[in-house]
C-alpha cells in the first residue's frame, strides 16, 4: 500500500467532486468530500474491477448507498478511467449521463441505481446472497450515512444479512455526525453502530476514515470475517476545505466562483503538505 499515492488519488477525487457541484452549481459537497480516502483505497487498493470491462462477472461490487454524494463517486470513477475526467463538469446538466444520484443503466462502473436512503445497502445484501447461491467469488462493498441510518429499511438489510451469513459483504457507515438539517444526535440518534450491529450479528470496527492504516487493517478485518462486516469510519463531512469541514449547511449546497477557487487552493496546498 503506497499512502502517498492513496493519498494523492483521494485528493484528485476531492478536486474532482467539487468541480462536479461547481460547474452544476448543485449537489452534495459535504459527503462527498468526506469518503474521498474510502473510494480512493477501495478502488486503488482492493476492488477487482476493470474499467475496460465495467460489467465483467466476476469483479467485486460497490454499492452508494447515500446516493447523493454521488459526485464523490463520479470523481472516483473518472480518476480510474471509467469515462474522461472532463465529463465531471457536465454533472447534473440538462442531456448529461451524469445525473444527481448513480445510475446503473447509463453509467460505466455504477453497480446499482441509489438515492432513496436505505435502498443501497438493502441491494447490496442482495447481490452478496447472489455471489453466495452462485459459488461466486467477489465481494460486495457498500457506503451508507449515519444519518441514512436512521431509516429503518437499514436496520431490515442488516438483520438479512445477518441470517444468511453474508460473510461477503462489508459495509462503511460513514459517521460525520451530520445531516442536512443538523447534527445526527440531535435529529434522531442513530448510534452506537458498532454496538447496534453487533447485536444484529455482526462483526465490527470502529476506524478513522481518512487514516489508510487503519482503512487498510478494517478492509484485511472484513474479509477474514466470517460475519458480515460493518466498518464505522469516524469521517469529517467537507473533509480538505477549510469552510466546508463540520458544517452541516455544505450536505448540499454549491460553492459560488470565489468559494470553489478557494477550495481547490486548499487541496492544492493539502496535497503539497502530503507529498513532502
Amino acid at each position: 500500500m503506497d499512502k502517498t499515492k492513496l493519498s494523492a488519488i483521494a485528493n484528485e477525487i476531492r478536486k474532482g467532486a467539487l468541480t462536479a457541484v461547481y460547474s452544476a452549481q448543485s449537489g452534495h459537497p459535504g459527503g462527498s468530500l468526506g469518503i474521498a480516502d474510502i473510494l480512493a483505497y477501495l478502488y486503488f487498493e482492493e476492488m477487482n474491477v476493470d474499467p475496460k470491462k465495467p460489467k465483467m462477472e466476476d469483479r467485486d461490487r460497490f454499492v452508494l448507498s447515500k446516493g447523493h454524494t454521488s459526485p464523490a463517486l463520479y470523481a472516483t470513477l473518472a480518476e480510474k478511467g471509467f469515462f474522461p475526467k472532463e465529463d465531471l463538469k457536465t454533472f447534473r446538466h440538462k442531456d448529461s449521463y451524469l445525473q444527481g444520484h448513480p445510475d446503473m443503466k447509463n453509467i460505466p462502473g455504477v453497480d446499482m441505481s441509489t438515492g432513496s436512503l436505505g435502498l443501497g445497502v438493502s441491494a447490496a445484501c442482495g447481490m452478496a446472497l447472489s455471489g453466495k447461491i452462485s459459488e461466486k467469488t467477489y465481494r460486495v462493498w457498500a457506503i451508507l450515512g449515519d444519518g441514512e441510518s436512521q431509516e429503518g429499511q437499514v436496520w431490515e438489510a442488516a438483520m438479512f444479512a445477518s441470517h444468511y451469513g453474508l460473510n461477503n459483504l462489508a459495509i462503511f457507515v460513514d459517521c460525520n455526525g451530520l445531516q442536512i438539517d443538523g447534527a445526527t444526535s440531535d435529529v434522531m440518534n442513530p448510534e452506537p453502530f458498532d454496538e447496534k450491529y453487533r447485536a444484529f450479528g455482526w462483526n465490527t470496527m470502529v476506524i478513522d476514515g481518512h487514516d489508510f492504516d487503519q482503512i487498510d487493517a478494517a478492509v484485511k478485518a472484513a474479509k477474514a470475517s466470517d460475519k458480515p462486516f460493518a466498518i464505522i469510519a469516524k469521517t469529517v463531512k467537507g473533509k480538505g476545505v477549510s469552510y466546508m469541514e463540520n458544517k452541516c449547511e455544505w450536505h448540499g449546497s454549491a460553492p459560488k466562483e470565489e468559494q470553489y477557487e478557494i477550495g481547490m487552493k486548499d487541496l492544492e496546498n493539502a496535497l503539497c503538505v502530503e507529498s513532502k
